[in-house]
């Protein structure tokens, strides 16, 4: 224990987010058509989680149950229920981190309204895509210098500067939140990248979507039918020619957060950082990209609570691959593990370090629960249960049967065997 406490004063750590990344979105997954190679070098020399999930598949739930380590039945945090409480803001990694001798940075997306949120970190400027610009303003009016920059380089930029400025004397944390790859809602392209990337993907033509077919459709609650997961369907992927240009650009604007985790890791290199610099990278919920005539998130089906999860540690020098079913919830408490911190008792996750350095973890879950409690028509909330082989959940507030799937003969989720009398039990 004494080593691990000497080992974690002197660690820094980078959590990086994306928005909208589902697990699939980068190479080392199996995608064969996007290009991340720095992600997929991150993977591969580090910890690849091949399960995990959040626990609330919106971001607002998502990011606060990162904060704060707790389920959004717990914190009671999601859109329109007012700013995030302060006891649980207390107890939020960055809060701790700081009270214990680190140096924090945040930059970019929190997605959870507190007030003075920027004081919860030593250094930190937050800020979302412009919703005031229906246009490529809404990503692009950040600016380095004179020239005004996409927001994925800019938080870049921000990334290297903390880098380059950080005191010498502790460890920091630095906490990056792409807005990419999220569609820029209001404007008729939906997706923005940079000139760099144009060439991406161009003379591909990406392959439809599983489930595309009307019957899957119609399986669908009525209110779902009816809610914004179609509406926004009907701006990404309703034609053909809306499908490519969204599928390519949300790629895009993942292999232009790829790029910039190429420059951070060359960064700490020159700086002699990257021996003691643990990456965690991760997503704040899945996405639907057409299947079942869908888009957006919200859902229980596993395009919308499965995300990718990398933890690199340089100090292991081994690659794992952790079929064990993990949660957002648990980075929370791996931050503090590899600090060296006491984990709260509040915290509802496990730290993941012990499968990075080789050990047992604390437990390994037999079941995951899910939920979506914002009483919201548009989307209907949901709650569900997972385990390796199967997956319940059941709508709220809606008069509709409940679904149970056999994710290891139907993965894709597509046969309720809810109603069937062999299932009862």
């Amino acid at each position: 224990a004494l080593d691990h406490a000497a080992e974690a004063a002197t660690t820094n750590l980078i959590f990086i987010l994306t928005d909208d990344q589902r697990w699939d979105a980068l190479g080392h997954s199996g995608n064969r058509i996007i290009q991340t190679p720095e992600m997929d070098r991150l993977a591969g020399e580090g910890t690849w989680f091949k399960n995990a999930f959040v626990t609330t598949p919106i971001s607002a739930a998502s990011r606060a149950s990162i904060l704060t380590g707790m389920y959004e039945r717990t914190h009671g945090y999601t859109f329109q229920q007012g700013p995030l409480k302060d006891p649980y803001v207390q107890l939020s990694y960055p809060v701790l981190l700081g009270l214990n001798g680190y140096h924090t940075g945040f930059f970019g997306k929190l997605g959870v309204t507190y007030k003075d949120a920027e004081k919860l970190f030593n250094e930190a400027d937050i800020y979302d895509r412009n919703g005031n610009h229906p246009n490529r303003n809404g990503y692009f009016y950040k600016s380095i210098g004179t020239d005004t920059v996409h927001l994925t380089r800019y938080t870049g930029y921000q990334a290297q500067q903390f880098i380059m400025n950080a005191p010498g004397d502790k460890p920091f944390c630095l906490s990056l939140s792409f807005s990419a790859p999220h569609a820029h809602d209001n404007a008729p392209e939906q997706y923005f990248w940079q000139e760099k990337t144009d060439h991406l993907y161009r003379d591909i033509i990406i392959p439809p979507p599983a489930l595309q077919e009307d019957k899957y459709f119609y399986a669908l609650p009525h209110e779902v039918r009816e809610g914004y997961n179609r509406v926004r369907w009907t701006w990404r992927f309703d034609t053909p020619e809306k499908y490519q240009h969204s599928v390519k650009g949300y790629y895009r604007m993942i292999s232009e957060i790829d790029d910039e985790i190429g420059e951070l890791r060359k960064l700490l290199e020159e700086k002699g950082l990257a021996g003691n610099t643990i990456i965690i990278f991760m997503s704040d919920n899945g996405y639907y990209l057409g299947e079942r005539q869908l888009a957006g998130k919200w859902l229980m089906h596993d395009n919308s609570i499965r995300v990718p999860l990398i933890i690199y540690d340089p100090g292991g020098k081994k690659h794992h691959e952790v079929d064990d079913m993990v949660l957002n919830i648990d980075v929370t408490s791996t931050i503090l593990d590899i600090a060296g911190i006491k984990v709260p008792e509040e915290y509802q996750g496990i730290s993941l370090l012990p499968y990075v350095r080789n050990r047992k973890p604390e437990r390994v879950r037999e079941a995951l629960l899910f939920e979506h409690l914002w009483s919201l028509p548009e989307i209907p909330s949901s709650e569900g249960i997972r385990t390796i082989g199967w997956k319940y959940f059941r709508y709220r507030f809606i008069e509709t049967p409940e679904e149970l799937y056999d994710l290891v003969n139907d993965p894709l989720e597509t046969t309720n065997l809810a109603q069937d009398p062999a299932h009862r039990k």
